[in-house]
């Protein structure tokens, strides 16, 4: 697969456990604004094994920030994804699930319509969650690759039609206590004794925000523009123009915490960036979850992406037809985040939203039963 579409290799599936030694199985759904992406699993320590998974890019907001609604063809091709997905749970029949729905259904006037055809047609009870779940969940899930030297964590995910940054305040915390406070962000049932960590975790977070730009939206927002570069310094602009208001970007002092900061990306973009880095000429995420990227390295990948044109990224092996025109916007927000905050390096992140999800349920079981 192309390192941006399809459903990545993941280090911790094993071999499909015998029925008798099988444990409670969980399954978490993530209806994005440009994919439909599904993991079952089951818990392994602090962690857990994937038993089954399922992406497929669906383009649900094709068109939406043109029109303000999902268009009949988008609904179509994501309905037919989530009954592949549906089925999978069915089979898999998990103690627990959840399923949710982003941006796309935010914005959409019809959005709302389209969540009751969801459950009509495949049985799915859809929950379209708010731009805050979807920071905590997206911290939550990145909660595995925290450096224990950090003493300040941002995480940003960027999606087709959102992007998210949030902001945690780590200084002084055991380091054996931050995944599990950081877990605690993420939303779900609670019972006392996460409601105590998630209290505390709520007060480290120094802010968040959900800019409404991600690789979809920024691109269709300057579709018209043919110069790629010109494209790239406009996304970069516009993107700097929505996440005013943020904490760390409106506050100088931040300059100072730079040393202490630990920047994590989820995103498509960041997983072909690390890809790219390390010469792969097919993905697989268990080289490229949890990889550093220099920030110059960083730096002349983009370039060379924006020199190579649509016609030379839809030929390249890492990049692909389906994100050639995704990939600049996603660079441009990457970026800018790192142009705001310069760190020395960032950590990759394949993992996202459902990983969030299956820890937050996973983890809150785990802590109400004591």
């Amino acid at each position: 697969m192309n390192a941006l579409s399809g459903e990545p290799a993941d280090p911790a599936r094993q071999p499909r456990k015998p029925a008798a030694t099988r444990g409670r199985r969980y399954a978490a759904l993530d209806l994005g604004t440009n994919n439909c992406r599904l993991l079952v699993a089951e818990p392994d320590g602090g962690h857990f094994t994937v038993l089954d998974a399922f992406s497929r890019n669906v383009r649900l907001g094709e068109g939406v920030e043109r029109t303000g609604a999902l268009s009949p063809v988008a609904m179509d091709r994501t309905i037919e994804a989530l009954r592949i997905c549906a089925a999978k749970i069915r089979r898999h029949g998990p103690v627990r699930s959840r399923v949710i729905a982003t941006e796309a259904c935010r914005r959409a006037a019809n959005g709302r319509a389209f969540l009751r055809r969801v459950r009509r047609e495949t049985g799915l009870e859809m929950e379209c969650i708010t731009p805050e779940q979807e920071a905590r969940l997206a911290l939550a899930g990145c909660a595995p690759l925290l450096d224990p030297a950090a003493e300040t964590l941002m995480v940003f995910d960027i999606g087709g039609g959102s992007t998210e940054l949030i902001c945690m305040d780590l200084a002084g915390l055991d380091p054996e206590e931050r995944q599990s406070m950081i877990m605690a962000l993420a939303p779900g049932r609670a019972g006392r004794a996460r409601s105590e960590l998630r209290r505390r975790a709520r007060a480290r977070i120094v802010d968040w925000i959900s800019a409404p730009l991600g690789v979809a939206t920024l691109n269709d927002a300057f579709a018209d523009v043919v110069d790629d570069r010109k494209r790239y310094a406009l996304m970069s602009w516009l993107f700097e123009e929505h996440i005013q208001g943020f904490l760390p970007y409106e506050d100088e002092s931040w300059q100072k915490r730079l040393p202490g900061l630990q920047i994590i990306g989820a995103s498509g973009t960041v997983t072909t960036l690390g890809a790219l880095h390390l010469g792969l000429q097919r993905y697989d995420r268990s080289k490229v979850d949890g990889i550093w990227l220099e920030r110059q390295a960083v730096d002349s990948m983009v370039s060379e992406l924006i020199d190579l044109g649509p016609v030379g990224r839809r030929g390249h092996p890492g990049v692909g037809a389906d994100r050639a025109q995704l990939v600049i916007a996603g660079s441009a927000i990457l970026q800018t985040i790192l142009r705001l905050w310069p760190v020395d390096r960032l950590r990759v992140a394949d993992r996202g939203l459902r990983e969030g999800l299956l820890y937050s349920l996973m983890w809150g079981e785990r802590t109400d039963r004591g």
